[in-house]
């Protein structure tokens, strides 16, 4: 009976590592894939939107 008990507490000692290697791994693909995402988008300046057309003096 002991090493039924032995066996059932590793079992699920090693669930629960591959659960986590499984959930690491999901988190690193999801990261990569938003890096690859942000790096892929056009590199734009925003321009101000009246900046250099008007001119406000006060005295």
């Amino acid at each position: 009976m002991e090493i039924n008990s032995l066996m059932s507490s590793q079992l699920m000692e090693l669930q629960q590592t591959v659960q986590m290697s499984v959930m690491q791994n999901a988190l690193n693909l999801n990261t990569s894939t938003a890096i690859e995402l942000l790096q892929d988008l056009p590199q734009q300046v925003p321009t101000h939107p009246y900046k250099g057309s008007i001119i406000d003096i006060s005295v």
